[in-house]
Formats: C-alpha cells, structure tokens, sequence
C-alpha cells in the first residue's frame, strides 16, 4: 500500500489484485501508480491526495470463496490502520462486491454497492470521462469533436473498454477492438465492433487510439509504429517513460495524459464521500468536465511549447504547491 499525498486531502486510489513476478514489481507498481493518483486528483481539481493498494498474488489466478473473504479482510485491516489517510476503492482484479466486503472491517472504502448507498461500478463513469476527452481532443486534430465516422482503435475490452465502445458506436465512431482474452471478442462485437489483434489494433491507420488495458504500451519501439493522429484511452501510465512524450509530439501525434483522461472514476467515486448522499445526475456532470480540463491542458501546451505531459503535470502540481 502507498500513499503519496494527503496535502489536497486524504489519498484516495484503488485496490489493485494481480500476480507480479516479484516483490519489486509489486512495489514499484503502487508506487507509480499512487503518483498517478496524485497528479489525476489534482489535475481534475478534487480535494483528494493520491495514495493505491496492491494485493500481489502467487502464480494461480485470483482467489476465490474464503481465500478471497480473507485476503480482502487482511487488505481491509491494513487500510483500517492508516486511520483515513488512505480511501479504498475498486480496481483492476476487485469489484464492488469486493469493497462492500473490505467495508465489513474499515469504513474507509469506496465504490460500494448503490444499495449500500455507494457510486457503486466506477468503470461506466471511467468510460464517459474519457469520451469527453476524445471529443476535447478530435477538435486538435480534426478540428471537430463529433465522432459519427471517425475510427477509433480500443485496445483492451475489459470494463471500462467495453463500456467505451458502446458510446463510441452509439455516437457513429467506426471501432475496432482487441483484448488479450480471446473471450472478449463476442462481447465487442455484439456492441458493433470489429474484431481484431492487439498488435494489429496498436498500428491500425485510425483517427484515434484508445488504450485500456494495462499500461507501458507506449515505447520508443512502439511510437514509430503508430499510425493514428491521437492516443487518449482510461490505461494507466500508458508511457513507458517519460520521452516518450517527446516522440509523440516528433510524430504529429497527440497524446492525452492519461491521468487527465481517465480520471471519470475518481470524480465519480469522491461525490459519494464528504458526509454527503451519492447523486449519479450531479457525477455525470462533474466527470463530463474532464473534457474542459484536457481542454485547458492543450491550450497551455500549445501556448508554452511544451507536451500536453509537461502541461498537465504543470496543472496539477501547481494545485498541490499551495497545499
């Protein structure tokens, strides 16, 4: 468990369940990925701080029955112990059932269920944030922000791609897609996407590619492969490192931080904490302005010279400087 910064307020971040080759790995990846939260809390301008937790897991698969319940309760007791500096909430290998189950031993926990008064499933509310995003961004590139007719690329169809599919093909996008699970295929097709490998979707000619799966897809070997004009998707530290920004940019190829874009499940999830009753009406609005933000970040990179990476970091360390 990390915990980054509670300077904005307490560090909000996800629970994530995986299986890492080793011990560093699993550090190193909470880590980045509670810098992540930082940075995406305070670029969305949310009076949280940034803090992840990873249940890292020997070779077999995620637990299930009582292995499960136990290792949650353990994680739970860990979280009860940093006393509220740290919120939990779902993540890659968890669900909200998982949280309802955390909740049963600390009440720091969310995403529960709706009927335990919850946002309950972040993923719908992670999908619409980086729809807007793409629309914010398509005005760069293609100076408007409709997508009836553009083709998009989404690469990994789990929650939150699937969701993003089914509003893309709803707003008239062309959408190809690819997951590593070959039992996602149906799934995407029948939301009216075409099939095809993850490879292929990576350099398919399309107007816009949108990773979601894990993250690290973006390299020095990778980039130059590219042939979209955009890349803005709900992964995680989608760069594998930092110059990576600059080779896009070389490339005429805009990138969205992604910390920026995928930051709709965050938003969502901090409208049901503060003492206040969860309004999915009053959510959606708040996630539909991460297209206003990553509106704001562009302008600034444009104006500055610089890579929406350094622009968007710029934006959200300036917000947790005064705190």
């Amino acid at each position: 468990m990390a915990v980054h910064s509670t300077v904005r307020g307490p560090s909000l971040g996800g629970c994530r369940m995986w299986t890492y080759a080793n011990a560093h790995e699993a550090v190193r990846d909470v880590l980045r990925l509670s810098e992540a939260m930082s940075l995406k809390a305070a670029a969305a301008g949310l009076a949280m701080g940034g803090g992840k937790g990873v249940i890292a897991l020997p070779p077999g698969g995620l637990p299930r029955g009582v292995r499960r319940a136990d290792v949650l309760a353990d994680f739970g007791e860990t979280v009860a112990v940093l006393a509220g500096r740290y919120i939990t909430a779902e993540d890659v290998g968890t669900s909200t059932r998982d949280m309802d189950r955390i909740a049963t031993v600390t009440p720091y926990v969310s995403g529960r269920a709706r009927r335990h008064g919850g946002s309950g499933d972040p993923s719908p509310a992670t999908a619409l944030g980086v729809l807007a995003a793409i629309e914010a961004a398509l005005e760069r590139t293609h100076r408007s922000p409709a997508l009836a007719g553009r083709s998009v690329a989404v690469l990994g169809v789990g929650s939150v791609g699937s969701r993003l599919i089914r509003l893309l093909t709803r707003a008239g996008a062309r959408v190809l897609a690819a997951d590593i699970d070959p039992s996602r295929r149906a799934p995407a097709e029948r939301l009216g996407a075409r099939w095809t490998t993850p490879g292929r979707a990576l350099t398919a000619r399309v107007d816009v590619l949108a990773p979601c799966a894990l993250g690290g897809i973006l390299t020095a070997e990778s980039v130059p492969r590219l042939r979209c004009r955009l890349v803005a998707g709900a992964a995680n530290n989608q760069l594998a490192a930092d110059p990576v920004a600059e080779l896009l940019a070389a490339r005429g190829i805009l990138w969205a931080p992604d910390f920026v874009v995928n930051a709709g499940g965050i938003v969502n999830i901090q409208e049901e904490l503060g003492g206040r009753s969860y309004d999915a009406r009053r959510a959606r609005a708040q996630v539909r302005q991460i297209g206003e933000t990553l509106r704001g970040v562009l302008d600034d990179a444009e104006a500055r010279g610089v890579t929406p990476l350094t622009a968007a970091r710029a934006l959200a360390r300036a917000r947790l400087a005064p705190a």
